[in-house]
């Protein structure tokens, strides 16, 4: 297979509270043959308070990481984020329009032409890379393990921007989960919402949310829950311990990334991969793929 080059903007929750997410994504496409060329001089896109404020200006700050991609020669880019992800690709659809394009560049310094298209890691993989030939790729089968994709509310929302397999059954990660050996848990609750920006004004609410989801994920039998959004992983994760304490459960439900599930079918070593950063305990999990439970 052709190295396949393609131009890769983190976004700021992957050089912080989710770097894990950016090491599995950066090893996961090494591993497959994709080349990531991390955008030169890349900065915030806005994330979820700019376009609240002004369009225009939300516009701006990704339409200045689409002119960078363009100034690399390329016309598309991939990222990680979900949220990055819809900054990016609400502003493709905005400057589509000529008027818009041409108020939206009054605020930046170069021009932005138009004509880049994004795409999450996750569509990459899916769409560009396909299923087939990661199932070729995969050395390691993760056979014996049960895991509950979980797409949350943003990554196919809405589909007229978004434009990538369905906004309310989405099923790339199933497809994904069981080329690669493992069963995709019959997950009813994979695009409700985990109430990510309630985290800090109203913890109630995101507990209440948080505790739903991995109350289904316990029903359905899965081992862990699989997302492709650092949110979402926050707030299963890192907050898993603090809903325990609000709701009086006893949640222990390792929640991966879909790019370290993928690497883990590649062989790369979990650590390698960010899997001992997370705060849920993935080792049990590791022990049972490896035939020790």
């Amino acid at each position: 297979m052709n190295l396949m080059k393609i131009p890769y903007y983190p976004g700021c929750s992957q050089t912080g509270s989710a770097r894990e997410y950016d090491m599995c994504t950066r090893e996961c496409m090494a591993g497959l043959g994709i080349e990531l060329l991390e955008i030169d001089d890349w900065s915030c896109c806005g994330s979820t308070p700019a376009h609240t404020v002004d369009h225009s200006l939300a516009a701006a700050l990704s339409a200045r990481n689409l002119e960078r991609v363009e100034a690399m020669g390329h016309k598309r880019v991939t990222t990680p984020c979900p949220s990055c992800l819809t900054n990016l690709k609400t502003a493709e659809h905005r400057l589509s329009r000529k008027d818009f394009r041409e108020k939206t560049n009054q605020l930046l310094d170069r021009p932005y032409e138009g004509g880049v298209t994004t795409k999450s890691v996750l569509q990459i993989i899916f769409e560009d890379y396909g299923v087939e030939a990661l199932k070729a790729r995969a050395v390691k089968k993760l056979k014996g393990l049960s895991l509950a994709p979980y797409y949350g509310c943003i990554m196919n929302r809405p589909p007229e921007i978004m434009r990538f397999d369905h906004h309310e059954n989405p099923v790339a990660m199933d497809k994904i989960v069981e080329a690669l050996g493992a069963e995709a848990a019959p997950f009813p609750l994979k695009v409700e919402c985990c109430g990510a920006a309630y985290g800090v004004p109203r913890s109630d609410v995101t507990a209440r949310l948080t505790a739903r989801l991995l109350d289904a994920a316990e029903d359905c039998g899965a081992d862990a829950v699989v997302t492709a959004c650092p949110l979402c992983h926050m707030n299963l994760d890192l907050r898993q311990s603090q809903v325990n304490r609000k709701q009086r459960r006893g949640f222990n439900i390792p929640i991966l990334y879909i790019t370290q599930v993928i690497g883990l079918a590649l062989d790369i070593a979990p650590e390698k991969l960010g899997m001992d950063l997370h705060a849920v305990d993935p080792r049990p999990l590791l022990k049972k793929l490896e035939g020790g439970e």
